[in-house]
C-alpha cells in the first residue's frame, strides 16, 4: 500500500506540483504548524499542545507527525533531533518556510478581520437563494 500511496504522489507531484505544496502549506494542521512555528521552534509535545489550544481539540500524534514530515520534504520545516536520553526533537521554520507561514498568518488574519462581512454575504446569498426557492 505505501508503494502504491508513493507512486500516487509522484504522479500528483509530476503534473501539478505548486498546487501539491499549496495544499500542504493550506492544510488544516499545516496552517497551524506554520504559524505556530513564526514565533519560535519547539518541541513535538509543545507544538502538539500549541495547536490543540488553537483548535479546541488535540491533534493526534500521528496526523501531527504527517504534517511535519510533509513539511519537512517541501524545504519548509527543519527538524532538529538531539542525540540525548531521551530523544529531543525541535522543530523550526527555514527561510522558506517563515516566507510562506507569514502569508498564511496573513491571510489567516485577514479571514478574522473580514469575518463579519462573510458572515454577511452569508446571509444576503441565503436570503436571496430562499426568496428564489419560494418563487419557483
Amino acid at each position: 500500500m505505501a508503494v502504491s500511496m508513493q507512486v500516487g504522489t509522484v504522479e500528483a507531484e509530476g503534473m501539478c506540483p505548486h498546487r501539491l505544496v499549496l495544499e500542504h502549506v493550506t492544510s488544516r494542521w499545516g496552517v497551524l504548524a506554520l504559524i505556530e512555528l513564526l514565533d519560535r521552534s519547539h518541541r513535538f509535545s509543545e507544538l502538539r499542545r500549541a495547536i490543540g489550544g488553537a483548535v479546541g481539540r488535540p491533534v493526534s500524534e500521528k496526523m501531527l507527525t504527517q504534517t511535519l514530515q510533509t513539511l519537512e520534504r517541501d524545504g519548509l520545516v527543519h527538524r532538529d533531533a538531539k542525540p540525548v536520553i531521551p530523544p529531543r526533537v525541535d522543530y523550526s521554520l527555514t527561510d522558506l518556510g517563515r516566507e510562506a507561514a507569514e502569508q498564511v498568518r496573513a491571510l489567516a488574519l485577514w479571514t478574522h478581520t473580514r469575518m463579519p462581512d462573510v458572515e454577511q454575504a452569508r446571509r444576503t446569498y441565503d436570503e436571496a437563494r430562499e426568496l428564489r426557492s419560494r418563487a419557483s
